[in-house]
């Protein structure tokens, strides 16, 4: 046996403090970058949504809303309501023409007439309805001036003033007289021009649909008090695809919200 080496020509072992140390230092600075690796991901996340939520508002704010007039009648985004009356009062549409769709009454009848700029739409809308499985037919568009005068006395004497102004126009106040308003009713005439067409399969089609063909539901459910109407899912009003696109993505559902009108619950004194 060799004898061993005397132990002053060993190299002094590194102590196991010094060892512990480095390895809890390198720890330390792997932690670190990994937290700031961690917080430049979620600045940049951020700022990703808010690049997306600044591009939302600005669409919506490059949107024209004074592309079409809202006084004059023969515009498609004209606002009819208890505050704002059709000017002349005895205004008539021109280019009325009866759809090719089921009708209630016989084809030529007044109320079977629409403007011919809400037609094609309207038949394209009831057209894809059918292919679903859900037919549509027209119940009511366009009404003069002197039809609308009878029909809102006739409400006033069988119903009484109050219920007659939340379910009819007073003349002059109709959209109907625009012929831009357009009453639709299943084909069976379940629940016609009645609430509870809007919980039948073909309201709730019409409701998730309509904007898609330029008409929104001009007295929507819970907004009584800005348009003073109840509630009338089978009450549709064509204001053209663009305008009815902005409204459904702003999820704004009456026209009086979307161009800052205010509340037309009740008529002028």
């Amino acid at each position: 046996m060799y004898p061993s080496r005397p132990s002053r020509l060993r190299p002094a072992p590194k102590p196991k403090k010094t060892r512990r140390l480095l390895v809890l230092a390198l720890f330390l600075v792997l932690a670190i970058v990994g937290l700031l690796l961690l917080g430049l991901l979620l600045i940049n996340n951020g700022n990703d949504h808010t690049l997306m939520s600044n591009a939302t508002r600005k669409s919506s704010s490059n949107f024209n809303k004074k592309k079409h007039s809202l006084n004059e009648p023969a515009s498609v985004w004209v606002v009819i309501n208890k505050q704002l009356a059709l000017n002349p009062a005895g205004y008539e549409p021109a280019g009325l023409v009866t759809p090719a769709m089921p009708l209630r009454l016989a084809a030529g009848s007044m109320e079977m007439l629409v403007r011919s700029d809400a037609v094609s739409a309207l038949e394209q809308l009831t057209k894809e309805a059918e292919t679903q499985g859900v037919r549509l037919m027209l119940a009511s568009g366009y009404r003069s001036h002197g039809f609308q005068k009878n029909l809102y006395n006739n409400y006033v004497k069988t119903q009484g003033q109050t219920v007659a102004d939340r379910t009819s126009a007073r003349p002059g106040h109709s959209e109907h007289q625009t012929g831009l308003a357009i009453d639709l009713e299943p084909v069976s005439r379940k629940c016609e021009v009645e609430v509870c067409f809007g919980d039948l399969t073909e309201g709730k089609w019409l409701a998730a649909h309509a904007h898609a063909y330029g008409f929104i539901i001009r007295y929507p459910k819970g907004k009584e008090a800005i348009t003073g109407y109840d509630y009338e899912p089978w009450h549709l009003r064509y204001v053209g695809t663009e305008l009815a696109a902005e409204m459904h993505k702003q999820n704004i559902q009456t026209l009086e919200e979307f161009f800052n009108l205010g509340a037309a619950a009740t008529y002028k004194p």
